[in-house]
């Protein structure tokens, strides 16, 4: 894979350059940044619903934990 690297790395590099030779392409790629610029957002925005979900699951363990507990409590 090592004598790979060099010639992918350039082909990569040119197809880039490539891309921004062309109307289509540049347009692709003003795309592409305005997304970027976008994405720390709806990031944020994902990190907040998945800490609730995380926070929802931890409570039902909890729960289930404690239930087990009481059930598997020695009777007197």
């Amino acid at each position: 894979m090592r004598k790979w690297a060099v010639p992918l790395t350039v082909l990569g590099v040119g197809g880039v350059g490539a891309l921004m030779f062309t109307p289509r392409g540049r347009t692709a790629i003003r795309w592409v940044f305005r997304r970027m610029q976008e994405a720390p957002e709806q990031i944020a925005q994902w990190n907040q619903t998945a800490q609730t979900e995380l926070e929802k699951i931890q409570t039902a363990l909890n729960e289930l934990a404690e239930s087990l507990r009481v059930s598997l409590a020695p009777r007197a």
